[in-house]
């Protein structure tokens, strides 16, 4: 378990509201982060110093995508090179991006801060790889755990990767609340059984009776988080 910044895990801070979850389990690209704009400029960088072509659009299709997939389909569109060297290439290019100032969501880190000063253990799960989650954890200094794209076998749509957050945390995945905003990370968390609670970013979030929505986490307090995690569904998005 990766340790919160005084050393000690968030089980062992300040008692916790008995309504809040036993833990919030966070996406990072685009939900915590606006990086998806740096894995799209460096994808069309990519393809086109290949000869090929990569458009917006085309970027928007891999979002929340595992890196196994992304990299084939960018060895699809013409890019001569192996998957990890491809892989290799996106993640620095963005851990570059990240590097010069954390490209914070609308009320992102304040909601942090606020679960964190409320004793609710956090943990990242992002299909991004180590080499770009654990820097951007370690500056942070909120997550309990971090569990990584290349830290599991089976990456998001399946459950894996929320069902490993929770048990690092030590809680069970069907008390937690999961914070994504792509296809594939809904479907994962999901199928984890956690509650669950769509951000819509760059891709829009299709209704369904198991999700709550919201346009951007500076909606999204510890009286919603904790609604949440009693089973309500939520539509916090602005009306029309």
């Amino acid at each position: 378990m990766t340790l919160g910044p005084h050393g000690v895990s968030a089980a062992q801070t300040a008692p916790r509201a008995s309504a809040l979850p036993a833990a919030v389990l966070w996406d990072m690209d685009g939900t915590l982060i606006d990086t998806e704009p740096f894995w799209i400029a460096a994808e069309i960088e990519l393809v086109e110093a290949h000869g090929g072509v990569w458009t917006h659009e085309d970027g928007l299709a891999l979002v929340g995508t595992p890196m196994s997939f992304s990299t084939a389909t960018l060895r699809a569109a013409g890019v001569d090179l192996s998957v990890e060297e491809i892989g290799d290439f996106l993640n620095h290019r963005v851990g570059r991006g990240v590097a010069v100032g954390i490209p914070w969501q609308p009320g992102a880190h304040e909601l942090l801060l606020r679960l964190r000063a409320a004793g609710v253990p956090l943990a990242l799960v992002t299909s991004s790889f180590r080499v770009l989650a654990e820097p951007f954890a370690r500056a942070v200094g909120l997550f309990d755990a971090v569990v990584a794209g290349d830290d599991v076998e089976r990456q998001k749509p399946d459950p894996e990767p929320y069902l490993t957050a929770a048990a690092l945390l030590g809680v069970d995945v069907r008390d937690c609340v999961v914070v994504e905003d792509s296809p594939s990370g809904i479907a994962s968390a999901v199928a984890s059984g956690a509650q669950v609670v769509a951000i819509e970013v760059m891709v829009p979030v299709a209704a369904r009776t198991d999700v709550s929505r919201v346009t951007s986490l500076a909606d999204l307090g510890l009286a919603e988080i904790a609604r949440v995690a009693a089973g309500e569904v939520l539509d916090l998005r602005p009306a029309g």
